[in-house]
């Protein structure tokens, strides 16, 4: 049995949501709800929704949808002609990126230290190369964002981003923690403080940050990993008023999710308190309107507004989309995304990411002379811990896994966050952690040539085989290098030598770093899911220069012949596709 600290899906809740009980997806009738965006975004103008979502209006929205309300009263049907609503856009919108002013990181600098660390001469300039990607990445909002907020569905934050790369325009959550830092490897320190602080003023703005830099990702989150930014940047500076500054906004993060995101669960007679994806809001995805109606089609109004919460319960996961979370996924193999029931699952990775950020909100205030406050989330930690091995725990198989709230059960397919507590040594005995090697080596995930794929299941979903991403790859190695084991040690270097391979393979052949990569084929960027492959990219720049720098004495590029070949179509648009 469990409870919700909020509650779970029902028809009353549906009710609610539908007679404004829960909040759309941002207050804009323009980017975030309404007949104008439903309109343009079913007209299929735009090869990828997110573009008309973030153009700029050249009018306030009043006028804007004053014009268009005549538009529409102006033809026969309810939809206005294609051509018209053409003319409409070129005359009410900017297309994207008019939002920001050129602009490099003025603390950026061609040669940083931890260069002088890696061995092999071929990987060492290509670092360089990766280093030099963060100009690229670089933006500043327009101060224009700040004075006339209403213009756009930017949301506007005080200092300059890195961002991911491609169709991400913008700043986003978790992806921003491998960011900081990369830009903490490249001396970078001015940028990824301006990054942190940015965060930290969009929690004090909302209570919590959202998925990303538009108004469309009001409503919902990302895997929490403010408080392990800030941690970043204190051990690299030791500014202890920088940390003292920072507590208030991290605490209150940790409460939005304590208090929105947490679910009251009993396992054996005892009540454990864990965390879970879960947004309110049962509307299309504004960026990716027409796939959620198209998804929808043919299910009840319940149905479409439960399927679309859940599909934003995965998309503030970040694993969007993933047959992980297929409520019914390990019982019917036909199944697909319309099984997403994200909120029905109690993750394992996101619960050891907040174990983490108690222990190191705990830390914090020890450093600050806090002793009462530190045992506050100490006490927190020991909590979650225990909870954790509680629910998800399987000592036989020796891993933990994502606990399905409809089914009482774990969850027991592979996926790379069923050793996430060991990165974040959320674990009460070292043989849980050799277990987890154990359990990991018996997988069947560690047969493939270029990293551990996001799951066993080809699903079509890019967060599924045969995609790996760089995120994972290093919370596995990380966790793997800091075990007891010499086995451990030795695996965490072997798969970061494969990945540190897989990437610069791919940077040989197409020039580019790319968001994930297909664990078969050399140098082979990952596909599935809703867009192209994306190319950049933050997190990728980020997890390769801090794999080369714990590692760069002993790997190498080897002597693999990298063949030009025919380069991908959407490689041939990458100085584009960065600008």
């Amino acid at each position: 049995m469990y409870k919700l600290v909020l509650f779970f899906f029902s028809s009353a809740a549906l009710f609610a949501c539908l007679n404004g009980a829960f909040p759309p997806p941002c207050d804009s009738e323009i980017y975030c709800t309404g007949p104008l965006l439903h309109q343009v975004q079913k007209a299929k103008l735009f090869d990828d929704d997110k573009y008309f979502v973030d153009m700029k209006l050249r009018e306030t929205p009043d006028v804007v949808l004053s014009a268009f309300r005549n538009l529409s009263n102006e033809s026969p049907n309810p939809t206005v002609p294609l051509g018209k609503l053409q003319e409409f856009l070129r005359a009410y919108f900017e297309k994207p990126g008019t939002e920001f002013e050129s602009w490099t990181p003025p603390d950026w600098h061609d040669k940083p230290k931890f260069l002088e660390g890696i061995a092999d001469r071929e990987l060492r300039a290509w670092a360089e190369k990766i280093h030099t990607l963060w100009k690229s990445l670089g933006r500043k909002i327009r101060i224009d964002v700040k004075d006339h907020p209403e213009l756009y569905s930017q949301i506007y934050t005080p200092h300059p981003v890195v961002v991911p790369g491609g169709r991400f325009r913008e700043l986003y959550y978790w992806d921003s923690y491998w960011v900081i830092n990369g830009l903490l490897l490249s001396e970078m320190t001015d940028t990824a403080h301006g990054m942190i602080q940015n965060f930290l003023y969009l929690v004090n703005r909302y209570g919590f940050i959202p998925n990303g830099g538009r108004i469309y990702y009001e409503r919902r989150s990302q895997p929490p990993f403010l408080t392990l930014m800030v941690e970043s940047y204190y051990q690299a500076t030791k500014d202890k008023e920088f940390l003292r500054a920072a507590l208030p906004a991290l605490e209150q993060e940790y409460r939005f999710w304590m208090e929105n995101r947490s679910v009251t669960v009993q396992v054996n007679g005892a009540e454990h308190v864990l965390n879970r994806y879960h947004v309110l809001v049962g509307l299309p995805r504004p960026e990716s309107y027409t796939d959620d109606l198209e998804l929808a089609e043919g299910l009840t109004d319940d149905g479409k507004e439960q399927l679309w919460m859940e599909l934003k319960a995965g998309a503030e996961s970040g694993w969007d989309f993933t047959s992980r979370w297929y409520v019914n996924g390990d019982i019917h193999n036909n199944a697909t995304l319309r099984e997403t029931s994200t909120s029905h699952f109690l993750p394992t990775d996101l619960n050891a990411l907040l174990c983490l950020n108690e222990k190191t909100l705990a830390s914090f205030h020890r450093i600050l002379g806090d002793g009462d406050s530190a045992a506050l989330f100490d006490q927190a930690a020991a909590r979650r811990r225990g909870a954790i091995e509680a629910v998800m725990w399987d000592a036989e198989r020796g891993a933990w896994f994502d606990y399905n709230l409809m089914t009482h059960s774990k969850h027991f397919e592979f996926y790379p966050s069923n050793l996430a507590p060991v990165w974040a040594h959320c674990y009460s005995g070292p043989e849980m952690g050799e277990k987890a090697v154990q359990y990991l080596k018996g997988s069947g995930a560690l047969k493939f040539p270029n990293g551990v794929p996001t799951s066993l299941r080809e699903s079509g979903q890019q967060w599924d085989y045969p995609n790996a991403w760089p995120p994972l790859q290093h919370m596995l190695i990380d966790g793997l290098s800091k075990l007891p084991s010499e086995d451990a040690k030795q695996l965490a270097f072997d798969l970061a030598q494969r990945w540190i391979k897989t990437n610069w393979v791919a940077y040989t052949k197409y020039e580019a770093m790319f968001e994930k990569y297909d664990v078969n084929g050399d140098g082979r960027p990952g596909g599935g899911g809703e867009y192209e492959v994306q190319l950049g990219f933050g997190w990728t720049n980020g997890v390769a220069l801090q794999l080369l720098d714990q590692y760069g004495a002993t790997l190498t590029a080897g002597s693999r012949r990298v063949s030009s070949g025919l380069l991908l179509p959407l490689v041939i648009s990458a100085a584009h596709m960065l600008q």
